[in-house]
């Protein structure tokens, strides 16, 4: 398997494979907690440090796990790393730990995090292995903000509410009403609202991932007709 660059990491992560939009992995927290911005980014965060822990644990010892015990090492490393953001998130962040509630834990079963354990990092050296850890995470965590954010504000009319609950006091004062006395849409915050949030992201890059093919293929087809602008030109001259 040849390796892979890291700009082709960064962008596979960030886009072309993204772990919610392309692979669709990671669905059960994604559309259970993204009714609001702050739910978001604290699920993201903590999913993003387990990705980076797991895939660089998962790299260094790679030479040294028996085949045959290799996934249940990867799991002991994930859920590792995973009490570490749950015990992280008890100790500083107490209230937003409990709204997001098993969602934490069940971090441990995220396909996504696995995935990429036995794809990637078991076959890449550390150094790739925490950048691809860190883009896959980056974005997911996205996606995450990007949906809690469309949920938040059509839902409720607001954006950024209760971000004092992950970054404390100075964000006390952060909450955006850019409607005023908007009346709550109920069923953004409810699943299929989710649902919906998410299917509109999925066909949003779909759009624009065909009108990049469109611009690609339309200025191959221009290179190749100037290409033979200038065979027929230096046939006729000689």
């Amino acid at each position: 398997m040849a390796t892979k660059t890291s700009r082709e990491i960064i962008r596979d992560g960030l886009w072309s494979n993204n772990p919610a939009l392309v692979q669709v992995l990671g669905l059960c927290p994604l559309l259970a907690v993204t009714s609001t911005v702050v739910n978001a980014l604290g699920l993201g965060l903590a999913t993003l440090l387990v990705l980076m822990g797991s895939n660089l644990a998962v790299s260094l010892i790679r030479n040294f796990v028996n085949e045959s015990v290799r996934l249940p090492a990867f799991v002991m490393i994930i859920a590792s790393f995973v009490t570490c953001a749950e015990l992280l998130m008890q100790a500083y962040t107490y209230e937003l730990y409990q709204i997001l509630g098993i969602f934490i834990p069940l971090i441990v079963t995220n396909c996504a995090i696995l995935g990429r354990a036995d794809a990637f990092a078991s076959r890449n050296p550390p150094g790739l292995a925490l950048l691809d850890g860190a883009m896959m995470g980056l974005g997911f965590l996205l996606v995450l903000v990007m949906l809690g954010a469309m949920r938040e504000l059509i839902g409720q009319g607001t954006l950024f509410a209760d971000m004092h609950l992950l970054l404390g006091p100075m964000a006390a004062e952060w909450t955006l009403r850019p409607f005023a006395d908007y009346p709550n849409m109920l069923f953004m915050m409810l699943p299929p609202g989710a649902f919906m949030g998410l299917g509109l992201l999925i066909a949003l890059k779909n759009v624009i991932d065909s009108r990049i093919e469109e611009k690609r293929k339309a200025a191959q087809v221009k290179t190749v007709s100037a290409g033979t602008k200038r065979v027929r030109v230096t046939g006729s001259l000689s």
